[in-house]
């Protein structure tokens, strides 16, 4: 196996590296169990510690999972499960940061949005109209945390009508609840949630009307007004 130049990593990243490659040519699959700790010591020829530390990286990054009592098994690797970690970016990230999430969702949630209206069904379309009703009805008074939440179903939905998990994966690392809720919370304050709502109608005709370039086009206009509304309310300095 080629791990690099094992003179410049360290032991445990060295394992890291070799397991996967053990994953990547085949020898061990997804949903199929790891080779003992004992095993993969003598084989790698590393301590028992450093196949540990390797495991828990990988468990922690979704590509491993300990089964109690039964061993560590590689994980079915979906992208969901492998971008998992990817998904806190959002979560954690300071408000520049943020708003440059903000930017890289819109380079790839209109294009979504425009596949999402050649490929969507009858059933797709229902459903998300059902996720804007419900966004539409949701009281921020006594549920605060709803606008946020049925926005985000409402892109999430949107992006799984591409049919690419990756994408979808990579959408929900970009789309933060916090910050959605934090949007929802900013425009009730201010009286312009409406134009959130407007936004999401002009999505959902384009949609119905199965027009890609209008659905491109509406999605890239929504993005930009939450990313110009987080970018006017970032304090300066930070």
């Amino acid at each position: 196996m080629n791990v690099g130049d094992g003179a410049r990593t360290p032991v445990a990243q060295r394992t890291v590296e070799q397991i996967k490659a053990m994953i990547s040519e085949g020898e061990v699959g997804p949903e199929q169990r790891l080779p003992t700790e004992r095993d993969l010591s003598a084989r790698l020829g590393v301590s028992r510690g450093s196949v540990r530390e390797a495991i828990r990286t990988l468990t922690t990054l979704g590509v491993l999972e300990v089964r109690h009592g039964a061993g560590v098994y590689v994980t079915a690797l979906r992208p969901k499960d492998l971008l998992e970690a990817f998904g806190v970016l959002a979560e954690v990230s300071p408000d520049r940061t943020l708003l440059e999430v903000l930017r890289v969702r819109r380079m790839i949630e209109p294009d979504a949005t425009a596949i999402a209206a050649a490929r969507a069904t009858d059933e797709d379309l229902e459903r998300i109209g059902a996720l804007l009703d419900r966004l539409e009805d949701a009281d921020p008074v006594t549920s605060p945390g709803d606008s946020g939440t049925f926005d985000l179903g409402f892109h999430r939905e949107i992006v799984a009508c591409a049919g690419n998990a990756t994408l979808s994966a990579v959408h929900a690392g970009l789309s933060s609840p916090t910050l959605n809720e934090r949007v929802w919370a900013g425009h009730d304050a201010e009286g312009i949630s409406h134009d959130l709502h407007e936004d999401h109608r002009r999505i959902l005709r384009a949609l119905r009307e199965r027009d890609p370039e209008a659905a491109r086009a509406t999605a890239a206009a929504h993005v930009l007004r939450v990313e110009r509304w987080l970018e006017a309310h970032v304090p300066d300095g930070d």
